[in-house]
């Protein structure tokens, strides 16, 4: 069924538009004051809260009940700026004379498919408030009958799928639908509601593990991915895709699948759009991205508020096209990342040129070496959408990448840490310097090893902030002590404790740096442990990391890693 939706009004609800607005401003009441005229944008919101109040009971219902899913941003703005309800009245007609299949039939089948649904909705779906005000009954009245619903009114047992970690666990009450085809979304769409009250309120659901009754029940509903040592329970928390589910197993990755199910998640809530000459699709498909792309974001507190992301990009110089110069081999590129909410909003836009220099004796050597760039920028917290994209400005050559960017949030009242850095460079910068500049973290520049790969004549660092440390009331210092340890897999092979009299402590914010021994480690896979203590507060708190121990030769050059660093 095909379902013709107008956005572009007549000239007569133009000008009903314009004659609304003329009136509205005759009878707004002449100012008691002089003090500061209005601006046009809170003229424009007292007209349009007067018209709303205005409004027949008919009226209000018809906009707010009958068409809140269909009816689009413009149309419901021209109707509620409308001055009689005779120009409402032939609004209504008009709404639902373009989306008749044949406009010179007096039946009109997606009006009475319409108010079916709405009927349905409200008979079927209502708890508390009616069923058209609920996610089934929104999702049934813009998408109607789904082929095929699973029903779970009393949860019960669940067996995991692989890439949902395995295992057994009991849910909440919840129904997966399942439609065969999705205008402008796609074949085989689910849309899951859960139920955690048990009281018939089912809300729609992006998370697939939001279900599980025993999530946070310790000892009961393990996964499988859980029982043989794979991951813990307490990962489940912090997915970068925002659901709660644990470790996939079986190879299986859910990671390539995030931003799909979350963007089909947004969209499905919208009615599909069906006047494409008003809405026109531009996409672009990088059939092979010619610019590979490594990635890393770090989350460090500003405020209660705010937290400051360091996104880290590296690409291999291999990928890059030189031209040479008066001796000197150049190559250039354009960086565009953009940050949004997976709405769709965009909240960060950033762009860069990025140009990198060799010397002609150096420039074989260098192409077995890295080009590595770093943009911080703040964020509240939440979970959000990565986007990057490189253009080689000589060779045309792209580099696509997207990720989620879970943001998280730091507690006001208990101790918390950052993110661990793994750098091979960690080095005081001048006051005059502290907070500007690429790598530059408060007084420090720390450059990230995105491969956490460090030969044995390397040096590790490692950087890592508290927060809200215990301050002694009378010496006005915190307590505070470090012990670093490196596993290889669960064998301690090293280990060092810092006390407060190392630490340099002040406030109830402390940052740790330094660099810790690789020289002596075979060439293997390693984790570090930074486990912090605050002794007045008793509250313990522990950052790890994975990295790689590799022999010595060759040796990876530290001028080949950052362009102009």
């Amino acid at each position: 069924m095909r379902i013709r939706e107008c956005c572009v009004l007549p000239a007569f609800f133009s000008a009903c538009l314009v004659l609304a607005s003329l009136c509205a401003a005759q009878e707004q009441p002449a100012p008691q004051d002089t003090a500061k005229p209005s601006s046009p944008s809170e003229r424009k919101r007292r007209v349009n809260k007067k018209l709303r109040a205005e409004l027949r009971d008919v009226d209000r219902a018809w906009v707010m009940d009958d068409v809140p899913y269909i009816i689009s941003d413009d149309e419901r703005r021209a109707f509620l700026e409308l001055g009689t309800a005779e120009e409402r009245e032939q609004f209504i007609e008009i709404f639902w004379r373009n989306r008749n299949p044949d406009a010179e039939s007096p039946v009109n089948p997606v009006r009475e498919e319409h108010y079916r649904r709405l009927a349905y909705a409200d008979e079927h779906f209502a708890s508390g408030v009616p069923g058209r005000k609920t996610d089934r009954g929104r999702m049934y009245i813009i998408w109607g009958r789904p082929d095929e619903i699973e029903t779970h009114p009393s949860g019960g047992t669940f067996d995991r799928p692989l890439e949902q970690g395995g295992g057994t666990t009991s849910t909440y009450p919840w129904e997966l639908w399942r439609y065969r085809h999705l205008e402008g979304i796609g074949e085989n769409i689910e849309i899951e509601f859960v139920d955690p009250s048990g009281s018939g309120e089912y809300h729609m659901t992006s998370d697939p593990c939001e279900k599980d009754a025993l999530a946070h029940v310790s000892g009961a509903g393990t996964s499988l991915s859980e029982i043989l040592g794979r991951s813990s329970r307490g990962g489940r928390f912090s997915n970068s895709g925002g659901s709660t589910c644990p470790m996939p197993l079986g190879g299986v990755s859910a990671s390539n699948n995030e931003f799909e199910r979350l963007d089909r998640y947004f969209r499905v809530q919208r009615a599909p759009a069906r006047l494409k000459e008003l809405e026109p699709l531009v996409s672009t498909r990088i059939a092979q991205n010619q610019v590979h792309i490594e990635y890393r974001a770090d989350f460090l507190r500003v405020t209660s508020g705010t937290v400051l992301v360091p996104i880290t990009v590296q690409v291999p110089n291999r990928d890059l096209s030189f031209q040479s110069k008066q001796g000197v081999y150049s190559a250039v590129l354009n960086l565009y990342g953009r940050i949004s909410t997976p709405g769709g909003v965009v909240v960060q836009a950033f762009e860069d040129v990025i140009s990198r220099d060799v010397p002609e004796s150096l420039f074989q050597s260098s192409l077995k070496l890295f080009s590595i760039y770093q943009k911080s920028v703040p964020l509240r917290s939440g979970l959000y959408r990565l986007d990057l994209v490189i253009k080689d400005t000589l060779s045309g050559n792209l580099g696509v990448f997207n990720t989620a960017l879970r943001v998280p949030r730091f507690e006001d009242d208990k101790m918390d840490a950052s993110s661990i850095i793994l750098a091979d460079q960690i080095e005081a910068v001048p006051s005059r310097e502290i907070g500007t500049g690429q790598f530059v973290l408060n007084s420090y520049k720390v450059r990230p090893r995105l491969s956490r790969e460090f030969s044995t004549s390397d040096k590790l660092g490692i950087f890592v902030q508290l927060y809200n440390l215990k301050v002694d009331d009378t010496l006005h210092k915190t307590d505070v002590s470090v012990a670093y340890r490196i596993l290889k897999g669960q064998e301690e092979v090293w280990r060092t404790v810092e006390t407060a009299d190392h630490l340099h402590q002040g406030g109830e914010q402390l940052t740790i740096q330094r660099y810790l021994p690789v020289d002596s480690l075979a060439p293997d896979k390693y984790s570090i442990e930074v486990i912090a203590i605050d002794l007045l507060s008793k509250e313990t708190i522990i950052r790890t990391a994975e990295f790689t121990v590799t022999p010595a030769a060759p040796r990876r050059k530290e001028s080949g890693r950052a362009p102009n660093s």
